[in-house]
Order: structure tokens, then sequence, then C-alpha cells
């Protein structure tokens, strides 16, 4: 990721995007649900695929919910498997339902 690069949450929109200069290239949505974050899908434009922009949307939005408190529900597939293969992240979800996300 270039210096030109910023994440950010757009609450209006509920979704983390991620900009390369003016253009926006990827984006996480999420909805709250109670004292969680339901993270419910995560894309790239595939133009911009390989760089790493798919990981810096889903810690963004990892650590936005630390942050605030908040545990996580992964229903999107690109973020359970990023938590499995970061586990310093998955006290984020809930102990009673990682068995149900194959957490």
């Amino acid at each position: 990721m270039s210096d030109e690069t910023r994440i950010f949450d757009n609450t209006e929109a509920q979704r983390f995007e991620l900009h390369a200069g003016e253009q926006r290239v990827g984006l996480a949505d999420y909805r709250p649900q109670g004292g969680a974050l339901a993270l419910v899908h995560t894309e790239v434009d595939p133009r911009h695929g390989g760089h790493g922009y798919g990981s810096a949307l889903v810690r963004a939005a990892l650590d936005s919910a630390r942050d605030r408190g908040l545990s996580v529900l992964p229903h999107c597939s690109f973020v359970r498997d990023w938590i499995g293969a970061h586990p310093e992240y998955l006290d984020l979800v809930p102990e009673s339902q990682r068995p149900s996300f194959g957490l």
C-alpha cells in the first residue's frame, strides 16, 4: 500500500472504504448488531488485487471494533479466513459463536 492509500469508516453507508488516490478500490460492509459488528462482505476491485488491500480493510475493521469495545461476527468468508490466519484477533469473536463460524 502506498502513502496515497487511506481507509475510513463510512458510517452512513455502514462500510469501511479503502481509497487509492481519489479512487475507491475496496470496501468492507458491516451491520451493527447490539454490542457486535457483523462483517458481511469484503471486496477489492480485481484490478487492484494482490496488493494487500483486503487484509488492510479487515485489519482496520477489526481494530475499529476492538477500539470501540465491540465483538465481531465474521459472516464474510474472507474475514473468517483472515481471522483464522491471525489468531491475535480471535478474541473479538465471542467464544460461544466461534464454532458457528468455523473458528
